[in-house]
């Protein structure tokens, strides 16, 4: 995949917070630098839909990250609820910006669910997209969390997850920076890369077990990094980010 020479294309920020008006804050405070933000379950499951048709009345991009895994026809009908997102359109008073939705930037399924999972909701997200006459969102597959220990096994792992996306249709995976270089290497430039467990040097990993500093992954392939906790917890969270991002220019080089 060929991305923009643009760090602010690459850094996605993990909206990690417990309520709407932390989000709404902390979105606001970032919006001069970042254009992408992730939604997980712990903030849609707080204040569901709301936050995410928000961000994108700012103008924002959003990556929805709650990682569907159940039968094939749910997971269909979650992915076209997920796409379908942006159709219920804010009131005057709580646009920011009034600018025009354009539905998510990405979504992700875990591999787990298997290929007939994984098809269905390849096949969801593109024909709402169509049906809606929006951009279709990059369906991504989850291969093995960032959080769970090192072992000899998880390098193939991932990489039999990553070709078992490829073959459902999915348009890339969420993989840490270490696998993300052999996904490169077998997959080729077009497949999308996502890459968790961010960390700036010299910060706390918390609870990741396989992290990278953001020079790092993008050297091994990376195409977007998600930096939460760092950024979030930080005191000067846009300082963090310019960091981030000049260490993502200088990778580029």
């Amino acid at each position: 995949m060929m991305m923009s020479k643009n760090p602010k294309d690459q850094l996605i920020v993990a909206l990690d917070v417990e309520t709407f008006e932390e989000a709404r804050e902390l979105a606001a405070l970032l919006a001069p630098s970042v254009d992408i933000f992730k939604i997980g379950s712990q903030l849609f499951t707080a204040c569901g839909p709301v936050v995410v048709r928000y961000l994108m009345a700012m103008g924002k991009k959003v990556f929805l990250d709650l990682k569907f895994h159940d039968i094939p026809n749910t997971v269909a009908n979650a992915v076209n609820a997920a796409v379908s997102i942006h159709s219920d359109v804010l009131g005057d008073n709580q646009n920011p910006s009034g600018k025009t939705n354009q539905g998510l930037l990405m979504y992700t399924v875990h591999t787990m669910g298997g290929k007939a999972m994984l098809e269905a909701a390849a096949n969801a997200g593109l024909k709402q997209a169509k049906a809606l006459g929006i951009k279709k969102p990059l369906a991504l597959g989850i291969t093995v969390l960032t959080s769970e220990e090192k072992n000899d096994n998880i390098p193939a792992l991932v990489l039999e997850r990553a070709l078992l996306a490829r073959e459902s249709g999915l348009d890339g995976v969420v993989a840490s920076s270490q696998e993300a270089k052999s996904i490169r290497q077998k997959l080729g430039k077009d497949f999308i890369i996502v890459t968790p467990g961010i960390r700036p040097k010299e910060s706390d990993t918390h609870d990741q077990q396989r992290i990278a500093t953001p020079f790092e992954a993008i050297k091994n392939g990376s195409d977007y990094l998600v930096v939460g906790r760092p950024i979030v917890k930080a005191p000067q969270p846009q300082e963090v980010v310019q960091k981030i991002l000049e260490e993502i220019k200088q990778a580029q080089v």
